[in-house]
């Protein structure tokens, strides 16, 4: 279950609401809110480790995450038609249960003892999709908080993330959000310090990677690296960006087939144009570039989109319990 500090209740207009086999009821109240819009933060993988393949088919997984300012903005408008409806401004999305949003939604009001009154939703998409930085995690995490805010602002980010925990594995972090130490399939949250100031350059090629298949290949391989993990926890807890720069690894990279070697073309690219680390987030394609200065990295994400289109520059987003 999800690890976290103790989130001081801020509630408004409810009474209680207590945790009963895995449900959350809520005794009595609501809010008269009625739209609210939030940002759906993108992330990265400072670390990614595997540790190895569980019984039920999963593997167990350490990683350091941080959110990233390139977001997704997500808007929900009660409209009192009992129904979920969503659209999305990326046409080849699905609106249905295919979609991370949609199922938060549901989630969310089958674990809260609250009728659902009809909610719209609209995803503006900015973080690209198949990109290994959480894009639909992180809207059905943005789903996830502005429902709170509406309908049951006393939930706490343990409940909160147990619910996200059922709709997708990067769905608790993504409620969580910040700097955060991710376990066992990464739903077990340790909030870290937060990194320090630097910029991230985000490269996505135009090709997808298949999160199975690369699964597949660390199955058949045996690891020889691994992150060094717990000196990346201590460099934040020292606020040591030198520390955390030398730290950045993803295990993925070790077993990448060479149909996808452009990722590292553009991380070499990324290094000759000033980039003190890269990285390849999650599982891929994306490739970021952490810079100590902002001018550095907006003239390299101004170079790099030349050639790959879907070039971002973004800062790192800190978040606190003040996020929910």
């Amino acid at each position: 279950r999800c690890r976290v500090r103790p989130f001081p209740s801020a509630a408004a207009g409810i009474n209680a609401i207590i945790l009963k086999r895995g449900r959350c009821f809520e005794r009595r109240g609501g809010t008269n809110m009625k739209e609210i819009t939030l940002d759906a933060y993108g992330k990265l993988n400072l670390t990614l480790d595997i540790l190895g393949r569980r019984p039920d088919g999963y593997h167990d997984l350490r990683m350091v995450m941080q959110s990233v300012s390139l977001c997704d903005r997500v808007t929900i408008r009660e409209t009192e038609n009992g129904q979920i409806a969503l659209r999305t401004s990326a046409s080849y999305l699905p609106c249905d249960r295919g979609n991370l949003a949609y199922r938060a939604a549901e989630a969310f009001f089958a674990a809260v003892d609250v009728a659902n009154p009809g909610v719209a939703l609209y995803v503006e998409k900015r973080i690209p999709v198949c990109a290994g930085m959480a894009g639909g995690s992180a809207d059905a995490a943005a789903v996830l908080r502005g429902l709170r805010r509406m309908y049951a602002p006393q939930l706490s980010v343990e409940e909160l993330c147990r619910i996200g925990e059922r709709v997708g594995s990067d769905v608790p972090y993504c409620v969580f959000g910040g700097t955060a130490l991710a376990e066992g399939r990464g739903e077990i949250l340790t909030r870290l310090a937060p990194i320090p100031e630097c910029w991230a350059v985000l490269c996505k090629p135009d090709f997808p990677i298949s999160t199975p298949e690369l699964f597949g290949c660390v199955d058949a391989k045996k690891l020889t690296s691994h992150p060094d993990t717990p000196g990346m926890c201590e460099s934040l807890e020292r606020g040591d960006l030198n520390g955390v720069l030398r730290r950045v690894y993803n295990v993925f990279e070790a077993v990448l087939p060479e149909k996808y070697s452009e990722v590292f073309v553009i991380k070499d690219k990324l290094l000759d144009l000033g980039a003190l680390s890269t990285c390849m987030t999650g599982s891929g394609p994306t490739v970021f570039g952490l810079f100590d200065n902002a001018a550095g990295a907006a003239q390299t994400a101004e170079r790099l989109r030349r050639e790959y289109p879907q070039t971002f520059c973004a800062a790192m987003v800190n978040l606190g319990e003040q996020f929910l």
